[in-house]
């Protein structure tokens, strides 16, 4: 099995395991919604108040949400030993990795097209048609930031014997760049600023995730035998 073949094993056994219980899914949508109904009442819906904190809210969302998807990646696979079976597969290492991304990237991708429309509503905020594409890419790269990271360190606490509380001490300090980024970013879009006032952090969110999408090139056949 070549490489990308791997890749694309690994993303529909996730898939198929997913859509056939839908826990992780409806956990996310289910923590994006409260989340969001929790912001609907601890703010005042004006126009000025929402342009302030949209962005802070809009991330706070996908990056708890966000965890609960990464969290699983691994952790999933420990029941019936499942992880050796897929360690024994003729498949590269590395592949395992990108399947689980991929994966953890489609849900996420689910979970923004649902939560993402709803604040706009719940909110009364009206999009400029002209940030739309700007924002999309925005929450496209720090998504992608997130999920590398989040997969990659998933992998690491995977045998730790409180995995699920590791994670996340560990994940958000490396995810300050992304989340800094990915605010500031957001809010210059959903301003009006000239392009060049968010270009520069976009700048910053693609490096990061092409230095965590080939960093586990390097270590991921060694973090799972951690």
């Amino acid at each position: 099995m070549n490489f990308f073949s791997g890749i694309s094993a690994i993303i529909w056994k996730d898939l198929k395991a997913e859509f056939r219980t839908k826990q992780l899914l409806s956990s996310m949508l289910i923590f994006a919604v409260l989340t969001l109904i929790i912001f609907v009442f601890a703010f005042d819906p004006t126009k000025d108040v929402v342009r302030q904190v949209f962005p802070g809210m809009i991330w706070v969302c996908i990056v708890f949400a966000g965890v609960l998807g990464v969290n699983r990646s691994f952790v999933s696979e420990k029941q019936n030993d499942c992880l050796t079976g897929i360690l024994l597969a003729p498949i590269n290492r590395t592949a395992i990795y990108y399947g689980k991304t991929g994966g953890n990237l489609i849900y996420m991708a689910i979970v923004e097209v649902i939560a993402l429309p709803l604040f706009a509503v719940l909110f009364n905020y009206n999009i400029p048609a002209a940030s739309i594409f700007p924002l999309i890419l925005v929450v496209f790269l720090g998504t992608l930031g997130f999920i590398a990271v989040g997969t990659f360190l998933a992998a690491l606490t995977s045998n730790a014997r409180s995995s699920e509380i590791l994670l996340p001490i560990i994940l958000f300090p490396v995810m300050v760049p992304v989340i800094l980024s990915a605010v500031q970013a957001t809010g210059a879009i959903l301003s009006g600023a000239q392009t060049a006032d968010w270009v520069s952090w976009l700048k910053i969110l693609t490096a990061f995730d092409v230095i965590f999408l080939t960093v586990p090139v390097l270590l991921f056949e060694y973090v799972l035998e951690v």
